[in-house]
């Protein structure tokens, strides 16, 4: 990467993804070493978060490092009415990585701008998540044994969704083919279409989600419905159930046929395709601790 933060999957060519996939392999081998030694990782988490807060600290612990933070912003100075930018200054005193949620869309690359130490973007807001996609990424390949040529059909919040946003660009690399499923009210945004348009990247939307799509993809790509997007609890209450994936939808699909989620889920996966042999999302999330690792080494410029 030309750049010594992960602000955006976009940053990255193919060659830095290829990269980070074969090291994240590598720490799957061996998670546990001492490369961050004497490292201290600040997690600044502005809005809730699980698997990619834990993840990250996770990574950091296995390499030797040390994690500060917090996962609760009323309980810091921004409550008081500290600006992002003197949190980040400060931060940059006691830390040699900040990683970062926000719930502002640029917050993360602000920080970048201002910081003192590498940035890396853990979501802010419907923008972007480019650690989630390259867990993502390394998950396609390790189930297809490729990421080139492969049929994609991503379903549910797909305006918000800012994991699908990030998704679209990674995979923009390899030749896909996509299937966008959603409501009329959460269609995918022009932004990501426009993107599709100019790199010749195929792509049908639909808004019903039929066992037809489901046998004709390769990764099927379910999201959540994200309340906390909305402005219109009504809106949200009509679209929240829209799409309900059952383990009897799936009798027709591709013996490949993988299912991934960025998680959380609420109802848009019935819990009776957990015992599918091609539910996916829980070792999905274990894959990000390998790949946030090969992340953290990237940007700090640790050879792993």
């Amino acid at each position: 990467m030309k750049s010594k933060n992960l602000v955006s999957i976009d940053q990255c060519s193919k060659d830095d993804i290829l990269r980070i996939l074969e090291n994240a392999a590598g720490f799957e081998e061996n998670p546990n070493r001492t490369l961050l030694e004497g490292k201290v990782a600040a997690t600044l988490f502005f809005e809730p978060s699980t698997r990619t807060r834990l993840s990250f600290e996770a990574a950091v612990n296995r390499l030797g490092g040390r994690v500060i933070g917090f996962q609760d912003a009323s309980t810091t100075s921004s409550s008081k009415g500290e600006t992002l930018k003197d949190t980040i200054l400060m931060v940059s005193n006691y830390a040699d990585l900040i990683i970062m949620r926000h719930h502002l869309e640029g917050a993360a690359r602000y920080a970048a701008e201002v910081s003192g130490i590498p940035v890396i973007n853990a979501g802010d807001g419907a923008n972007q998540h480019p650690s989630q996609t390259l867990l993502d990424l390394y998950s396609i390949r390790k189930t297809q044994g490729k990421l080139t040529g492969l049929t994609i059909t991503i379903v549910g919040d797909l305006k918000y969704g800012r994991t699908v946003h990030s998704l679209i660009v990674g995979m923009s690399h390899f030749n896909p083919t996509f299937h966008f499923v959603a409501p009329d009210e959460l269609r995918m945004p022009d932004e990501q279409k426009n993107l599709c348009d100019k790199l010749d990247i195929s792509y049908t939307e639909h808004t019903a989600f039929t066992e037809e799509i489901i046998n004709r993809t390769d990764i099927l790509y379910m999201t959540r419905v994200q309340r906390e997007r909305f402005t219109d609890l009504e809106e949200y209450e009509r679209v929240k159930n829209v799409y309900i994936l059952r383990d009897k939808m799936l009798r027709g699909s591709r013996e490949n046929l993988r299912i991934l989620h960025p998680l959380p889920r609420v109802n848009e996966i019935a819990y009776d395709v957990d015992d599918n042999p091609k539910a996916y999302f829980i070792q999905q999330a274990r894959n990000g601790l390998f790949t946030r690792q090969a992340i953290i080494c990237e940007v700090l410029g640790i050879n792993s």
